[in-house]
């Protein structure tokens, strides 16, 4: 069994810190992708400016970063919810990465702080295309804001992902 990977978007920390609990969970590999222009990250220009790159679909310029998708048979995607959909970072990713993912079997992460996760999650869905599809959690501002109802949440996360077949 190969290991996981997950490919990830943080901005204020709530994407980042579900990650690491999950990759010690899971032992899996991670991946923080970072663009190369820094969205704001605090006041109305944090809104504004990221809600407009997710709605017109942008694909930022990322950092150098090295990935190998032969090494993994489970790719775990996790990122923000913007306006209804992931966050652009993920987009630059997927798009630039397309055939080395193809084949791949896929799980999100989602954390958000309002509302629009269930369309963000079908809008990753569709852009991935076709492919095994395992998992899925939605969580409420997990570091800001920790709850038993985001426990509970990872916890049946954590299962769906055990009963993977190889």
């Amino acid at each position: 069994m190969k290991p996981s990977l997950i490919v990830y978007y943080s901005l204020t920390g709530n994407v980042a810190d579900t990650v690491q609990k999950i990759a010690k969970e899971i032992d899996a590999d991670t991946l923080e992708l970072f663009p190369k222009a820094a969205y704001p990250d605090e006041g109305v220009r944090k809104f504004l400016w990221g809600g407009k790159s997710a709605v017109m679909g942008e694909e930022p310029t990322l950092e150098p970063y090295e990935f190998d998708g032969e090494k993994y048979d489970r790719i775990i995607f996790a990122s923000p919810v913007w306006a209804g959909t992931f966050a652009p970072p993920l987009r630059t990713f997927i798009r630039a990465n397309r055939e080395a993912l193809a084949g791949r079997i896929y799980a999100a992460v989602l954390c958000h702080g309002g509302a629009g996760a269930d369309l963000a999650l079908k809008k990753l869905r569709q852009e991935l295309g076709l492919g095994q599809w395992q998992a899925s959690v939605v969580l409420v501002d997990p570091k800001d804001r920790p709850s038993e109802e985001n426990e509970q949440r990872l916890k049946a996360f954590y299962k769906e992902l055990e009963f993977m077949a190889y």
